[in-house]
């Protein structure tokens, strides 16, 4: 089959790779028909994420039709039409019977390389290194799923692919950023990037309540997407955030702040920022938290930052005595996405929200690779990538 694979920082290219086949009885296998670029996979072309191996099938957000099941799957028959989330959960452990999918403790084979990193192991990903899990990625023609009793969602059939694929990622991602924020009547809530995630966290705010979003970036196409939503934009180029969240707060600061960014950010307004740059260039840091330092401050006493930009290691230069001495509370995860799953699907069918507004480039596998940059640079405008081998 093809897919998109990983061959160091900079290149990935479409090639001809094995196809999947039953590996467990509680797996399937889908023909993918829709797949999608996720600002996650940048850090993984920029080089960023440890264990990445030459040849690693790469993504993590797809959704496609069920071409084989296992003996263990009961729930799932050859030709249903299904989305698959990115976290691949056991749903027997201690955290996935708590709803915390994304900490399943038994789907990383690498949970010892896990471990050693951060203490303990998250669930195994798709698509995202041998840190978690080593398992192929949905940016090809097949899928292999394990434990596909439990992630795979089937999708209506007055659903049509772009409105679902979401559900994979940023549109769960999105919401439990908003979600987090424990958003009260009369609250404002900002929020750092503008890009898929961002996106999805602002509709995802308004849907929870919210009366005010003020969205931050700079690029001019991601900010006219914010305001379509309904957000007031800062360009974080043009003006000082920190004064603008203050001088629109009344001094108060915004009631949650939500970093949708992580850890590699545009270079920033700030002196820390260029900082950052240095360190992580010259190997003496792992992750640019300027944001986060950002969003400490902005956020007013005993207010919420809630974190879904990613971050791999050791961050630098955090403004914990802001935090503690003002009561501030932090919420961050990887998304368990099927916590969330029956919920949105339902927003979906109902018309309270298309996740499908964000897609800016549809593609075939094989433009895959130059897509990477293009969305990687922002260029042409480009905001989401979907693909359909």
């Amino acid at each position: 089959m093809k897919a998109l694979t990983w061959h160091g920082k900079g290149d990935v290219r479409c090639e001809h790779v094995p196809d999947p086949t039953i590996e467990h009885a509680r797996d399937c296998i889908i023909k993918v028909t829709a797949c999608a670029i996720c600002g996650s996979d940048v850090h993984l072309y920029d080089g960023i994420i440890p264990s990445m191996e030459s040849g690693d099938v790469l993504g993590h957000e797809t959704m496609g039709e069920v071409v084989e099941v296992g003996s263990g799957v009961s729930n799932l028959k050859v030709g249903d039409r299904v989305v698959v989330p990115f976290t691949i959960s056991c749903g027997e452990c201690f955290f996935c019977k708590r709803g915390y999918y994304s900490a399943c403790e038994r789907s990383n084979p690498d949970k010892a390389k896990a471990t050693k990193l951060w203490g303990n192991s998250p669930a195994g990903l798709f698509g995202y290194s041998h840190l978690l899990g080593g398992y192929s990625g949905g940016q090809a023609e097949y899928l292999r799923v394990p434990y596909a009793d439990v992630g795979p969602l089937k999708v209506p059939g007055g659903l049509t692919d772009e409105q679902a694929l979401f559900l994979s990622d940023i549109f769960p991602t999105g919401y439990m950023a908003a979600d987090f924020c424990n958003i009260q009547p009369g609250d404002t809530i900002a929020i750092w990037g503008c890009g898929p995630v961002g996106q999805m966290a602002i509709r995802s705010a308004y849907l929870l309540g919210a009366e005010r979003v003020i969205a931050i970036d700079h690029v001019p196409e991601r900010l006219e997407l914010a305001r379509q939503g309904g957000a007031m934009t800062l360009d974080f180029k043009e003006e000082d955030i920190y004064d603008r969240i203050m001088d629109l707060t009344q001094g108060r600061g915004a009631d949650a702040c939500i970093d949708a960014v992580g850890t590699e950010p545009d270079i920033g307004s700030g002196f820390d920022a260029v900082v950052d740059r240095i360190k992580v260039a010259t190997f003496m840091g792992t992750d640019r938290p300027h944001v986060l330092r950002q969003a400490i401050m902005c956020c007013r006493n005993f207010g919420t930052v809630s974190i879904v930009g990613v971050y791999g290691g050791l961050l630098d230069k955090i403004p914990m005595g802001s935090a503690i001495n003002r009561g501030l509370t932090f919420r961050m995860a990887q998304t368990p996405v099927q916590r969330y799953l029956p919920h949105l699907l339902r927003r979906i069918e109902e018309g309270e929200i298309d996740p499908s507004f964000v897609i800016t480039h549809r593609a075939s596998l094989e433009e895959g690779p130059e897509l990477y940059k293009t969305f990687r640079d922002k260029q042409d405008g480009c905001i989401k990538v979907v693909m359909k081998p």
